[in-house]
């Protein structure tokens, strides 16, 4: 990579909990116990669906998928943050940051068109029933997760090489805990009005697109809904939907708030507190959102304890 060698910053300092030098021992328990926690939850899921045959359909598939990407995601950012906070030299290597960038892109992409992939499957689930199982075949589900990864892979390469082929000659003072875009582009050298423009166009084609799908998605699934003439029958199709709609809120409200903004409205203060939101919180919520609280899923975990307690021979 001959951009390295063209720069003369080697290397990046994260000052994201630098005021708050006094509480970091503090936070790293607590954000330890967070990621535990999470990736026990992740583990439990996955496990679960991969060994019970009766959650083996598409909803669960991407369930299934969506706890492995918040797995890998946290994976990519906390532990580093977790080292750092009880580190006096907080820092990463240019090609590290770089790759760090990368790696949370892609898998962040590829969670906003996965979230849109579940919203076609429950339309399709709700509004054709009949054919939900053609649809919606294994073939399909994963070309759907394919196509989340290529356009999350896609996305994710053309915006680290315009951030990272820019000239960082003056400060190396990253005022977040990982490298993100906004920060690491404040302390490029100079950046032109093309690169911005792109960079924001592809956060908008990431954000923006399968937001509009989903909304599609549900303008239908809420009509088909009405025209059931149950109250009790309307009340159990939305509330295959609901967890969707939580996780969908929460997902494009804080990546919105991050990405699609003014460069002159950017507060490192700001940013910090909603990039702990969106990698240390809403992974932990969203897999409690989507299975703890569903009693399919719960019925199957037991099947799963119980056969693992009591191994038939």
């Amino acid at each position: 990579m001959e951009w390295v060698n063209e720069t003369v910053v080697r290397e990046f300092v994260f000052l994201g909990f630098s005021s708050l030098a006094g509480l970091q021992r503090l936070l790293f328990a607590v954000f330890l116990f967070l990621y535990l926690f999470t990736l026990g939850t992740n583990a439990i899921i996955i496990s679960t669906i991969v060994l019970d045959r009766a959650l083996h359909t598409p909803m669960y598939f991407f369930l299934a998928v969506l706890s492995c990407s918040e797995t890998c995601y946290t994976f990519v950012i906390v532990p580093k943050m977790l080292v750092d906070l009880l580190s006096q030299k907080k820092t990463i290597s240019f090609l590290g940051c770089a790759i760090q960038m990368f790696t949370f892109l892609f898998l962040g992409c590829s969670h906003s068109f996965l979230l849109a992939a579940m919203g076609y499957d429950r339309y399709v689930a709700i509004c054709n029933p009949l054919r939900y199982t053609v649809l919606m075949g294994h073939r399909a589900c994963t070309g759907l997760v394919a196509a989340a990864c290529t356009c999350g892979f896609t996305v994710s390469l053309v915006t680290t090489s315009l951030v990272f082929h820019l000239p960082f000659h003056s400060s190396n003072e990253l005022h977040h805990f990982f490298c993100d875009i906004s920060p690491v582009l404040k302390l490029a050298s100079h950046h032109t009005r093309l690169s911005q423009l792109v960079i924001f166009m592809l956060g908008v084609f990431v954000l923006v697109i399968p937001l509009l799908l989903i909304l599609i998605s549900y303008v239908r699934i809420i009509s088909a809904i009405l025209k059931i003439p149950s109250t009790v029958g309307r009340y159990k199709a939305f509330s295959t939907c609901a967890s969707h709609l939580i996780v969908v809120t929460v997902h494009y409200g804080c990546a919105s708030f991050i990405y699609l903004r003014p460069k002159s409205n950017y507060s490192s203060s700001q940013d910090t507190l909603i990039s702990v939101s969106y990698t240390i919180l809403t992974p932990l919520f969203n897999p409690m959102i989507y299975s703890l609280r569903n009693k399919e899923f719960k019925s199957a975990l037991q099947r799963v304890m119980g056969q693992t307690s009591y191994p038939v021979h």
